[in-house]
């Protein structure tokens, strides 16, 4: 039994008990958290109270609820699903992505029309308001489970040149970048990675746990004269998924000498 008898709010002083616990060891990651009843014996305090200090762990993100089955103790394993982030060109000209074969669709995919926001429009060079076709998908990961929410968005001024991607605005990545060479243009990549805290429709889609963040990467098709062409935006949760890129050095630019 460990009754509390520190200055400050009684939930708090429960909290930080447990959250000691949780760091030390004594409860240890995946295991399931003791019963309100047990907390309540050990801390000598009230139900409410209890409840209040377990609310804060989940906040913090050391403690998730599983439905049905009560509080656990939050894995810090390593994540289920390693994410390659390259693009490698096949002998008849396509392109492959990794992870391609990995992902089921959990949902069919999702095409629409939409306009940029101020985010997707500077990365896109364009302004806000201006005409883009989208794309969403829910993908899965079938071994893990691990669920991904992927977005391709083209302006409609590239679609308008690229017939192929006007009529089928729901095509594959991999698809579009072979559309787009065939068209002319020598494509290269630029991407952005971010972590955040998910909005309530992506934490549903990707059933997160309490105060889990998500990984948030924006990736850019460039054409000819650098143009984006394409933005595609990828959202997974930061505790099921890691990113893996090969790094390759490019020549220095050559230093100028001075007279």
């Amino acid at each position: 039994m460990t009754e509390i008898q520190r200055p400050g709010a009684l939930y708090q002083q429960v909290a930080a008990a447990i959250r000691k616990a949780i760091l030390s060891g004594e409860f240890e990651p995946g295991a399931p958290l003791p019963s309100e009843a047990q907390l309540i014996e050990r801390y000598q305090v009230s139900r409410p109270t209890v409840r209040n200090a377990v609310a804060a762990l989940r906040a913090e993100g050391l403690i998730e609820v599983r439905h049905g089955k009560g509080s656990f103790v939050r894995s810090d394993g390593q994540p289920a699903v390693t994410i390659e982030r390259s693009i490698s060109r096949t002998p008849d000209g396509g392109f492959v992505m990794p992870n391609g074969a990995v992902w089921d669709e959990a949902e069919e995919p999702s095409p629409y029309r939409s306009h940029t926001t101020k985010a997707t429009g500077q990365l896109l060079e364009l302004g806000e308001d201006e005409a883009l076709f989208g794309c969403d998908r829910l993908l899965i990961d079938p071994t893990s489970g691990t669920r991904a929410m992927h977005r391709t968005l083209i302006p409609f001024e590239v679609a308008d040149s690229v017939p192929l991607l006007a009529d089928a605005p729901d095509r594959l990545p991999a698809s579009v970048y072979w559309i787009l060479t065939k068209v002319g243009h020598e494509l290269w990549w630029s991407e952005t990675v971010r972590a955040r805290m998910p909005l309530p429709d992506e934490r549903t889609a990707l059933r997160l746990p309490d105060a889990t963040p998500i990984l948030h990467v924006a990736r850019v098709s460039h054409g000819t004269d650098d143009r984006p062409l394409m933005l595609e935006e990828l959202r997974v949760g930061a505790d099921r998924a890691e990113l893996a890129y090969r790094i390759t050095a490019d020549e220095a630019p050559a230093r100028s000498s001075r007279a």
